[in-house]
C-alpha cells in the first residue's frame, strides 16, 4: 500500500492547527487570500508584519522541507502557460468567492458557515472539472 497519503493527512493537520493558532492569538480568520489581498489593496498595512510573516512562512517551510527531503516529484505540468493560467485563474476566483481554501474551507467548514461550505463545495467541483477538461479533454495536464 502507499505511503504518500500520510503526507496529504499530516498537511491537513498542520494546516488546521495553523488555522486555529491564528484564530486564537489573532481573533480573525486564516484566510491566505484575505492576507495577501489586504496588503494588495493596502487595507492591512496596519498589520503587514503580521500579514508577511505568515506568508513568507507559506512559502519557506514547503521549501525547507524539499531541501531536508533532497527534492520531491510534485508531478507539476512542464506547461509554463498552464502554470501561469491555473495561478490567474485561483487568483480570479479567490476575489469573485470573497476567499480561499485556507479561508473557507478550513476555518469556514470548522466554524460550519454555510458560506464556507457552499464555496468549498464549489471549489471542489470546479477543479474536478477543470481537471477532467485540461487533462482528459485538451490534454494540457
Amino acid at each position: 500500500m502507499q505511503q504518500d497519503w500520510i503526507f496529504g493527512f499530516a498537511g491537513g493537520l498542520v494546516i488546521g492547527l495553523a488555522g486555529a493558532i491564528f484564530l486564537l492569538v489573532n481573533g480573525r480568520i486564516m484566510g491566505a487570500s484575505g492576507l495577501i489581498g489586504g496588503l494588495v489593496d493596502r487595507s492591512g498595512w496596519g498589520n503587514a508584519a503580521e500579514r508577511l510573516s505568515f506568508l513568507a512562512g507559506l512559502i519557506l517551510v514547503p521549501g525547507a522541507v524539499v531541501l531536508l527531503q533532497g527534492g520531491y516529484d510534485n508531478h507539476l505540468t512542464d506547461n509554463l502557460a498552464v502554470i501561469v493560467a491555473a495561478g490567474l485563474l485561483v487568483g480570479v476566483g479567490t476575489r469573485l468567492a470573497n476567499g480561499c481554501t485556507s479561508g473557507h474551507g478550513v476555518c469556514g467548514i470548522s466554524r460550519l458557515s454555510l458560506r464556507g461550505i457552499a464555496a468549498t463545495v464549489t471549489f471542489i467541483l470546479a477543479g474536478g472539472a477543470a481537471m477532467l477538461f485540461f487533462r482528459h479533454l485538451v490534454g494540457a495536464i
